[in-house]
């Protein structure tokens, strides 16, 4: 929720993808409601060219969330569906750090006007996000670089950097030559008990 100058608030609906932190969809509406969320996923399901079985979609236990229209939508594109557990407010971290470096980036206004302000804010906070923002869960890439699949070609340009800089430099590097920050090789909310170690921010980390 976005809260309005003069009290109330205005609904942002943000779709994330928790790889590679690229927000793939959002809106911003006065109302909140099952048809508004169907149209936001409907849209990025199209526009991310999404096959049956290669999404799970996870969300809170809200009602729009849980409602029969999404579910049957999902059922129908072929998307499983999972929700945060019962009675727990931040058990999803990858949103939480989300909409905690949206509230605290130096742009952000406190309260919004109204709607059509609070979607002026917002279309340029994400195109920031996605493509400049340096994400520290990334090794310092932006989403989109993850995201659109560059980020072993910006990995590599930044070993060269680091290797010209320790040549002529060596004394400044007591470890030897740096190397670029590794990716995650995957990454959960809620991982099963059999599951890999991985990296996964916890609700309360520092801004992103």
């Amino acid at each position: 929720r976005l809260p309005l100058v003069g009290g109330g608030h205005v609904n942002l609906y943000a779709i994330e993808d928790v790889y590679s932190r690229y927000v793939v969809g959002w809106m911003v509406e006065k109302k909140e409601s099952a048809a508004l969320s169907c149209e936001l996923v409907q849209k990025t399901l199209e526009r991310q060219a999404i096959v049956p079985g290669q999404l799970t979609l996870h969300a809170d236990r809200g009602s729009v969330m849980t409602s029969d229209p999404l579910t049957a939508l999902l059922q129908q594109r072929g998307v499983r569906q999972t929700h945060s557990r019962p009675r727990i407010s931040d058990d999803n971290p990858f949103s939480e750090a989300l909409f905690k470096t949206l509230k605290y980036h130096a742009g952000f206004p406190g309260r919004f006007v109204d709607c059509d302000q609070a979607r002026a804010y917002c279309a340029a906070f994400f195109a920031w996000y996605n493509a400049e923002h340096k994400h520290s869960g990334l090794g310092y890439l932006s989403p989109a670089q993850v995201h659109l699949g560059h980020a072993e070609q910006h990995r590599a340009a930044r070993a060269t950097v680091l290797g010209h800089a320790f040549a002529h430099h060596p004394e400044r590097f007591v470890k030897g030559c740096p190397v670029p920050n590794k990716l995650p090789s995957v990454v959960w909310i809620n991982p099963p008990h059999s599951a890999p170690a991985t990296q996964s921010p916890t609700s309360k980390e520092d801004l992103q």
